[in-house]
């Protein structure tokens, strides 16, 4: 009888099937990259990837935004546009990631999914306008500065 898989394990297990599905290649860096993703419970910067990746498997800073753009392409992970004109990168945990909205401590900068929070799928825009993305970022103190 096997051990059981950890979540993470599993969630990496699925990220590789359908990479394989799109016909893509996982290398060693994409590989690097989504597991940091993945074990992160809130929105990372490139930075952050990158010295994550510094005791593991090392990756040059070009080759970490190529992953991570690389990994949105493929809807394995989304960006999150930051206060400070930083992108944050998160992991799309199943295949089903839809529209939701992120909370952004405006104390330290952590950015987390709010998967509850609905984002409506229709804005009412004036005639003729033709919606292409809705962001919705809720912005305090999380619960470590408050």
């Amino acid at each position: 009888m096997g051990r059981p898989r950890s979540h993470q394990a599993t969630q990496v297990a699925a990220a590789q099937g359908r990479i394989r599905a799109a016909g893509e290649r996982l290398t060693a860096p994409r590989a690097a990259v989504l597991a940091v993703l993945l074990a992160s419970d809130t929105a990372l910067t490139h930075h952050e990837v990158a010295q994550s990746l510094r005791t593991g498997t090392p990756v040059d800073r070009v080759t970490v935004y190529r992953v991570l753009d690389w990994l949105v392409g493929l809807a394995l992970a989304h960006r999150i546009p930051g206060e400070d004109r930083t992108w944050r990168f998160r992991a799309n945990r199943d295949s089903a990631h839809g529209p939701h909205a992120h909370f952004t401590c405006s104390s330290c900068g952590r950015t987390v999914c709010l998967e509850d929070v609905a984002v409506p799928p229709r804005v009412r825009l004036p005639r003729g306008f033709r919606p292409q993305k809705v962001e919705l970022t809720v912005q305090g103190l999380c619960a470590a500065c408050h």
